[in-house]
């Protein structure tokens, strides 16, 4: 096995090109199996004598030594293409890996913020002068709709309609959706428009130039009266974080996450959040409720009298409880 690993990093080098560090990541992946194999045979066998079974049980030990299913599907891949080139060579008649799938990675919960938090960070802005006003305008709007940064940055002035309190967004792939605004964004809407000549822009101008590009009136502008980009909210949100000492890993896209597990947390059907949220498929709108049930996890273990307790056991009754 071992002279085998040794001819296919000889190919990787001389006839691919491969670098340094690609031969040295496929040499330990390789060279990891042939020891465990060998262990697992009583001697070293050959790429021929290896089986699926042989590879399941590699992949189980990987698994109880706490490897991450990152690092499992690269070895297995390194496998695949060791054992495509064993076949050429005529070292072995079969890939033993091809049958193997890769284990299934863990979906990242979206990180999000606290009612108190969220309130700190909305508040922030400052009321006082024009900037202000449309920052604050800007979160509100982020986290009163879920709106993607892109279709915040797109919203124009005739997407808006403040009497019934909605907007209207396009979304991705250029599909268009009625985004509900609540009261404390429509007023900051409200606020961020009537002051927004302050901010050094001349409206009509900047209607004549958008009207003749045919890109509608931006709701949000630089002082320069142009559209901001996805970068200037960024930009804008991080200077909040940095001034109400929030999570730094805050994004524009975490005030999407956020409206969607208040929702979810709140009762809302998961069907209408995803109307909301322009979710083509429910099972992208799907991960937010695994942060309700960890938070509900969360609480019931915290006051549940028979929860499991910090060592991770059932507390034991006591006298009392027995009484």
């Amino acid at each position: 096995m071992h002279a085998a690993i040794g001819q296919f990093l000889r190919y990787l080098v001389v006839e691919r090109g491969a670098a340094e560090l690609t031969s040295k990541s496929y040499r330990e992946d390789l060279t990891s199996l042939a020891d465990y194999l060998t262990q697992a045979y009583g001697r070293e066998p050959k790429p021929s004598e290896i089986t699926p079974l042989d590879l399941r049980g590699y992949v189980s030990a990987l698994h109880e030594a706490g490897y991450a299913k990152t690092s499992i599907a690269r070895r297995l891949a390194s496998l695949r293409t060791f054992y495509k080139f064993a076949q050429r060579e005529g070292m072995a008649d079969s890939n033993p890996a091809k049958p193997l799938r890769n284990p299934r990675k863990d979906r990242k919960l979206p990180h999000f913020l606290a009612g108190d938090e969220l309130g700190k960070l909305l508040e922030a802005p400052p009321a006082d002068d024009p900037a202000g006003l449309r920052d604050r305008a800007m979160l509100e709007t982020l986290y009163s709709a879920g709106l993607r940064v892109s279709e915040l940055v797109g919203m124009n002035d005739e997407d808006l309609d403040l009497d019934e309190g909605v907007v209207r967004i396009r979304g991705k792939g250029s599909k268009e959706r009625l985004a509900p605004l609540g009261s404390f964004a429509l007023r900051a809407i409200k606020k961020w428009l009537a002051h927004r000549k302050l901010a050094s822009i001349s409206v009509s101008s900047t209607r004549k130039s958008a009207s003749k590009a045919g890109h509608g009136t931006p709701v949000f502008t630089n002082k320069f009266g142009k559209r901001l980009t996805t970068r200037s909210v960024a930009r804008m949100l991080e200077k909040y974080l940095k001034l109400t000492g929030l999570d730094l890993r805050t994004t524009p896209h975490t005030l999407r996450h956020t409206f969607a597990t208040h929702l979810l947390d709140r009762g809302a059907d998961i069907r209408s959040v995803q109307e909301l949220l322009g979710h083509k498929s429910l099972v992208t709108t799907q991960i937010y409720t695994h942060v309700s049930t960890a938070a509900l996890k969360a609480v019931y273990e915290r006051a549940h009298p028979r929860a499991r307790n910090k060592s991770g056991r059932p507390p034991s009754s006591s006298s009392k409880e027995a009484g």
